[in-house]
This record gives structure tokens, sequence and C-alpha cells, in this order.
């Protein structure tokens, strides 16, 4: 399967939208994000509904149909180059049938940036609009704004072409040897796996494409259903390879190991341990949906084409 063009970069100037697909973040936290886009000459746009609260569940940013408005409005809003959604949490596939597909697909493709509970809308925009999404910190969280590194890395997600760059991290260790390129698929475990039965979901094949994987705060029995959910429904069919990110607060670094190479190296493709993303300090901002090639060997990287 031949990638989609990855859109952006975009440049000083720019008007970008701030949007909360799930949970609400804190107006300080908001306020921060606005003062560091500002500081990169972004200016910043926060959705209608940004600090909302759901009237029953205070977990969710508002209503699913505010919710599902404000991401619309952003990114059907020409004068917006790009869409940050603020915060995870839980909620985004409340939404996700709240959405005007074809409006979605005659709007002007733009960077798309977040995480976590936000793979369910880079799932939603690679099956609907065929359109690739970058999978990064949430910036108005501390794990963006208080984590240097996370930060400069989604500044050059931002500002800079991809072609070329490449990912690794000292944690990464190679479980399968080997060679794959494909283009760039999945996120968050939990939440592909909440997605996975959708009906009328256009289930495209993930033959030949990198996978992605990482979680948070999730029991390790959890982990192991929720591997087993993908296995059983054939989300690894025909993947060419695999890179595994953080598993922050998921239990002892070497059962979660233990657990994906139990279940994992049996794929028999290249297979990657702890490649930098996800929800541990220094995280990447890596695009989902382009071309790329997974080196697993003694120094395992994910380098873009």
């Amino acid at each position: 399967m031949s990638a989609s063009r990855l859109p952006g970069p975009l440049r000083p100037g720019d008007r970008v939208g701030l949007v909360s697909t799930s949970g609400a973040p804190t107006p300080e936290n908001v306020d921060r994000a606005v003062d560091l886009l500002e500081s990169w000459d972004l200016v910043p746009v926060p959705g209608e509904h940004i600090l909302g609260t759901h009237p029953r569940a205070k977990y969710l940013a508002g209503t699913d149909q505010q919710r599902a408005a404000d991401l619309q409005t952003a990114w059907c809003d020409d004068s917006l180059a790009g869409v940050f959604v603020v915060r995870g949490g839980y909620g985004t596939v409340r939404l996700l049938d709240h959405l005007d597909v074809d409006a979605l697909r005659l709007a002007r493709p733009k960077p798309l940036y977040g995480s976590s509970d936000v793979t369910g809308i880079h799932e939603f925009w690679a099956d609907e609009l065929q359109v690739p999404t970058w999978f990064t910190p949430m910036i108005a969280t501390g794990s963006l704004l208080d984590d240097a590194n996370a930060t400069e890395s989604l500044r050059r997600a931002v500002f800079e072409p991809t072609a070329g760059r490449s990912f690794t991290a000292e944690t990464a260790v190679t479980l399968v040897p080997g060679r794959a390129s494909g283009v760039t698929v999945g996120g968050n475990l939990s939440l592909l796996a909440m997605t996975m039965g959708a009906k009328g979901r256009n289930k495209t094949s993930n033959a030949g494409k990198i996978g992605l994987l990482e979680d948070v705060t999730e029991d390790i029995y959890k982990l192991d259903g929720l591997l087993h959910t993908l296995l059983r429904a054939g989300w690894f069919d025909g993947m060419a390879g695999l890179a595994l990110g953080s598993w922050k607060d998921c239990g002892e670094s070497a059962d979660v190991r233990a657990l994906c190479e139990e279940l994992l190296v049996p794929l028999d493709i290249p297979l990657v341990w702890e490649l930098g993303f996800g929800h541990d300090a220094n995280a990447h901002s890596i695009p989902l949906g382009v071309q790329s090639t997974l080196f697993a060997d003694d120094s395992p990287r994910l380098v873009l084409q």
C-alpha cells in the first residue's frame, strides 16, 4: 500500500486549532499551550468547548456532539493550518459517529497532532479520509509542557520536513532482527482494541505495514487481553514489521517485555522493543500513515522516507 502525503509542515504566522476530544484540560495548561504555540509564532484558536464539561460525565470535555463539532469545525476551517488535540483521557470513541465524513473529506487536509485516546481519530482519519496524522504528546498536558525533549520533538514535527528523519531511543532493543518497509499504523493499544468491532468500520488491512504500539496505566493482564484481541482479529496479519513504544505505569517493564515476546515474537517479523514513543519522558512525535523503514538490528531505528 502506498502512503498518502503527510500535510504540512506549518509556517510561522499560521493559525492552528486547539480542541478537546476526550477529557477537558486545565485552564492553566491551555494557557501554557497557547503561550508555547505563540512562542513558535503560531496563532492558536481554541475550540468553543475546549474547557467544557459533560452534564453527567465529568471526565468528558462537553457533550459528544460538542466535542465532535469542535473537531469538525477546526478540520473544515480553511483559515486553520493545523489542529492540536490538547488532552487525552477517554471519550474520542464516543464522538466518531457524530462526525460528517463527507464534509471532512471535502476539507483541505492539514496536520493533526495528538496521541493516547486520539488514536481513535488517527484510525478514523486513515480509514475514512486516507490522511496521515501525527502521534504526539498532548500539548496541554505536563507530559509535553514539562518535558523539553518531547517539546522539541513536537516542534520539529510541526515545522520540519519528515523525509530522512530517524527515530530511536536508548531503551530500543531488537527482539526479532530484520528490516521492513511500509506505511506506519497503530498507536495506543487499548484504543485500537476498543474500536476493533465498530459496526460499518472500514477495516483496512495492515498487510505490508509497520505497526506502532504503546499504552499507559494498564495492568499486565489487561495488556495480555488487549494483545489477544488484536491477534484474534487479524490486526497483525501480513504486517511487515512492528515497533513497540513505552508502557508507562503498566507494571514491571521486564514483565511487559516478557508478555510481548511471548505473543509477538511468533509473528516472525522485525520487532523492536521501546523505540521511544508513547507516554514516557522524552517521547517522540511520530507520523502515522507515512512510508518508513524499520531497522531491527544492533541500532534499532525507524527511518521516514
